[in-house]
C-alpha cells in the first residue's frame, strides 16, 4: 500500500491537501484563517506533532503542518534531505500557496531548516519561534559536551543501518519519543509511519546529510543572524538539547517542567510564545 493512501489521524478543524512544491508533492494538513503560520515538524514525527498547538492558533491564524518530503504523507523521493533542498521545498510550497510572507513556528529538525529559511530568504519569514532546536551559531564547546546525548543518530544515520534500524527495530524509536516526552498514542503513531520503507530511507539520509554536510558549516558566532523577531523555546528537562546549548545568539526562555517535546507536551505555553512573538513581528 502507498504510504499516502493511509487515513490521516483525526484532528478536529483540520483539512488535508496535496500541493505540487516544486519537483516534491507535499502533505499540508490546514486550520483557521488569518495571517498564515507555518508549523514545521521534527524527526521521527510529522504534521500530528502540531495537533495540541493547532487549536490555539487556528482561533486568528491560518495554520498550515506540511509534511516534510520523506515524512508523514509527503512524497518520498531518492534523495533530496539535505537542509537547503529542504528550506527550498518550503519555498515552493509558500509559492504554490499564494504566500509572500508567513510566521513559522518550527520544532527540531524542522527548526534547523526553519532557520536556513531565515537566512536564505529573510523577506518571507515575518517572524520565527523555534522550539528544543540548537541555533547555527552554537558555542562549540558546548556542543562537543553533549554530543553524547545523540548517540541514537548513530543508529539512524548510516547508510544500510539507518534504514533497517527503523523498519525492523520501531521498539527504539518509541522508547525515544517516550523518553523525549511522547505519549503512548503518539509514541507509536511515529514509529509505525517512520518504518515505512521509503520513509525510513528518508529518515536516515536526514540524519546523514547532518553529520556530512552541516555539522563542518556551523557558522561562527559572528556570522549573519536573521533579522526578523526570533525566539527560542526550550525544555529544562530536555535530555537531549539542554538549554545550555542555546543561550548567547538568540532570545531563550526555558520552561523549567518541560522536556524535548514542547509541542506535546506544553502545547498553551507555544500558542502564548508564538501569539506574543508575532504580534510584535
Amino acid at each position: 500500500m502507498n504510504p499516502r493512501d493511509d487515513p490521516f489521524p483525526a484532528v478536529g478543524g483540520v483539512t488535508h491537501r496535496y500541493v505540487q512544491a516544486g519537483a516534491v508533492r507535499l502533505h499540508v494538513a490546514e486550520a483557521g484563517s488569518g495571517p498564515p503560520v507555518l508549523l514545521l515538524h521534527s524527526f521521527p514525527q510529522h504534521w500530528y506533532a502540531w495537533r495540541r498547538v493547532i487549536p490555539g492558533l487556528a482561533a486568528g491564524y491560518r495554520v498550515l503542518c506540511p509534511d516534510f518530503r520523506g515524512a508523514g504523507w509527503s512524497a518520498a523521493p531518492p534523495d533530496g534531505y539535505d537542509t537547503a533542498t529542504r528550506a527550498d521545498d518550503l519555498l515552493a510550497l509558500l509559492d504554490a500557496l499564494g504566500l509572500a510572507e508567513v510566521s513559522l513556528v518550527s520544532h527540531g529538525w524542522g527548526a534547523w531548516t526553519a532557520f536556513a529559511l531565515c537566512l536564505r530568504a529573510p523577506g518571507r519569514v515575518r517572524a520565527h519561534l523555534a522550539l528544543n532546536m540548537t541555533h547555527p551559531w552554537p558555542a562549540r564547546r558546548a556542543l562537543r559536551r553533549a554530543a553524547w546525548r545523540f548517540w541514537h543518530t548513530a543508529l539512524w544515520e548510516l547508510p544500510l543501518l539507518g534504514p533497517a534500524v527503523l523498519r525492523h527495530w520501531p521498539g527504539l524509536t518509541r522508547f525515544l519519543l517516550r523518553r523525549w516526552g511522547a505519549d503512548r498514542g503518539a509514541a507509536t503513531e511515529y514509529a509505525e509511519r517512520a518504518r515505512r520503507p521509503t520513509l525510513a530511507r528518508a529518515g536516515q539520509q536526514l540524519n546523514w546529510q547532518f553529520v556530512v554536510h552541516d555539522l563542518p558549516k556551523l557558522r561562527r558566532p559572528g556570522a549573519d543572524r536573521p533579522g526578523m523577531p526570533t525566539e527560542i523555546l526550550a525544555g529544562g528537562r530536555d535530555v537531549l538539547v539542554p538549554p545550555a546549548l542555546l543561550g548567547g545568539v538568540l532570545p531563550v526562555r526555558v520552561l523549567e517542567d518541560c522536556g524535548h517535546l514542547i509541542p506535546e507536551q506544553r502545547p498553551d505555553a507555544v500558542v502564548a510564545a508564538a501569539r506574543a512573538l508575532f504580534g510584535r513581528g
